[in-house]
């Protein structure tokens, strides 16, 4: 049986991790070995931070919309019970961005729903 050379194959191999790598301090960016254990680490905690900053975006959202309808004399738990009895359907992420932009416009939607309930 011949020997098989796997220069091309390991090599793609490596330089595929070694190219994740980078930017990775001291021997992890540098030795293969290490390199693929950090590697890995990194993409599983990359997963874990995609659902993190969903829900960091959210409790934002959250605290920017009671900030705002405290203003108005309300809480938010109170405003979003509010919008739903109005059947106004505004998501969170609007409502943020209307009470940071637009401060007249959500007293405006708020003062609504109170009316209305």
């Amino acid at each position: 049986m011949t020997r098989i050379k796997r220069g091309n194959v390991a090599r793609s191999r490596r330089r595929k991790i070694f190219k994740l790598a980078q930017g990775f301090r001291g021997a992890h960016s540098k030795l293969f070995r290490i390199a693929k254990q950090q590697v890995i680490k990194a993409l599983r905690y990359s997963y874990r931070g995609r659902k993190n900053r969903k829900r960091d975006f959210r409790r934002l959202w959250i605290t920017r919309i009671n900030a705002a309808s405290r203003l108005e004399g309300l809480n938010y738990s109170s405003t979003i019970a509010n919008l739903k009895k109005a059947n106004i359907g505004i998501n969170r992420k609007m409502l943020s961005q209307l009470a940071i932009i637009d401060a007249e416009t959500f007293a405006l939607i708020v003062q609504q729903t109170v009316h209305k309930s």
